[in-house]
């Protein structure tokens, strides 16, 4: 994982822990469905969406909620989207 990847991990981590305190971002695999992990209701979900976009200023249409499945999915759509936004 570069550097931005691990950033971008982090700052995710961080939406993700003000949606749901209770998470423990160390037990987060990287590779594992984030849903599940997390236990997140279909508004949790919403709500942590909403906050990606905020920290992120990357927009995420609906039709692309089902490419997060997983943090690596989520960190590379942000890296994606970001790298598009600063061309």
């Amino acid at each position: 994982m570069t550097q931005t990847h691990l950033g971008i991990r982090d700052e995710v981590l961080a939406v993700l822990t003000a949606i749901a305190p209770e998470v423990e971002p160390d037990e987060i695999r990287d590779d594992a469905l984030l849903r599940d992990q997390v236990d997140l209701d279909s508004m949790d979900w919403l709500n942590f969406l909403v906050g990606l976009h905020k920290r992120f200023s990357v927009d995420i249409p609906e039709a692309d909620y089902r490419k997060l499945r997983t943090l690596n999915d989520v960190i590379g759509y942000l890296a994606d989207r970001s790298a598009m936004g600063s061309a």
